[in-house]
């Protein structure tokens, strides 16, 4: 069982330690979830899932902006025949897909890099060695089509637990009033109405002088709701946004660490976070350590927030 399990809502006296009492605490909670981090990597179901990842193409910065233009709710794509040999999925019938760029491997020319047939007709006068004996290399790009997961059915793909548990009591009532304080918008969707895919949660920004914009898939899961919301009104305080796809790893162990604490403060049990984590931490849990400032900062931002609306 783990600690969030047997633990109730933690509180802190007013008084001028106070401050001084959060800040330990959470930092004993960051280590404890370092602590399930490494655990969580060394499980069996992580592996299983690991392993099923390893077998996705990681993608280049233009082809994931293409991905995301196209289709914004996409999380793993593969090619048609790839869905098929790979994962035993299909795509279904009338999908749409959604093209990248793919990159053209073959023999090219040493001297202007071309492949055999734009050698044979460029002004290049390379001769010395045979197009048989040329090394292979990146020769250009080509149309590609994949299809997100989302567009396909079959056998299952390996899911890790991640969904927080407990008595919410009315806290997603109170997060949402925070988050008004927090200048933040947030909107509550009815899962018949959600248009964004296997995310639980989405954070967009606005223009200058508008407030981010949190949505989130209701559920019956109160606890999963609330600690989702939690995750992310931290995207939009630390973040306002996913925009950038190389820093997004970053954003998301920092954003689900805030929700780790903030939940496990309230009582419930956010152990899971530690299978999120561990697919974004990648070989490097450490990193949440190394972020300690911004997460407790901000852990503590919506502490206070949700404190004073239940005072």
């Amino acid at each position: 069982m783990s600690d969030a399990e047997t633990e109730s809502a933690v509180t802190f006296d007013e008084s001028d330690s106070r401050d001084d009492a959060m800040a330990e605490t959470i930092e004993a909670w960051i280590e404890d979830l370092v602590d399930h981090v490494e655990d969580a990597r060394g499980s069996e179901a992580f592996q299983e899932w690991r392993d099923v990842q390893s077998r996705f193409h990681d993608y280049s910065y233009r082809n994931t902006l293409l991905i995301n233009l196209q289709c914004p709710e996409a999380t793993k794509v593969a090619g048609y025949r790839a869905w098929q040999e790979e994962f035993d999925r299909y795509v279904q019938e009338g999908e749409s897909a959604i093209w990248i760029w793919a990159p053209i491997i073959t023999t090219q020319c040493p001297e202007c890099g071309n492949s055999p047939s734009y050698h044979e007709q460029s002004d290049c006068a390379y001769d010395e060695t045979p197009p048989e004996e040329w090394s292979e290399g990146l020769v250009g790009f080509r149309p590609a089509s994949v299809f997100d997961v989302s567009q396909t059915e079959g056998e299952p793909l390996p899911e890790l637990e991640t969904a927080a548990t407990g008595d919410a009591g009315d806290l997603v009532t109170v997060l949402e009033d925070a988050a008004s304080e927090l200048d933040v918008e947030v909107r509550l969707v009815d899962a018949d109405e959600w248009i964004h895919g296997q995310a639980e949660g989405i954070c967009k920004p606005r223009q200058s002088d508008e407030s981010p914009l949190v949505a989130v898939r209701d559920r019956a899961n109160e606890a999963d709701l609330a600690v989702t919301l939690v995750h992310e009104l931290a995207h939009a305080l630390l973040h306002g946004a996913i925009s950038d796809p190389l820093a997004r790893s970053e954003q998301e162990l920092e954003a689900e660490a805030v929700a780790y604490i903030v939940g496990r403060h309230y009582g419930l049990d956010t152990s899971n976070s530690s299978f999120y984590l561990a697919a974004w931490a990648g070989d490097d849990p450490e990193a949440i350590r190394e972020r300690l400032g911004r997460i407790s900062r901000t852990a503590e931002q919506l502490i206070d927030v949700v404190d004073s609306k239940t005072a």
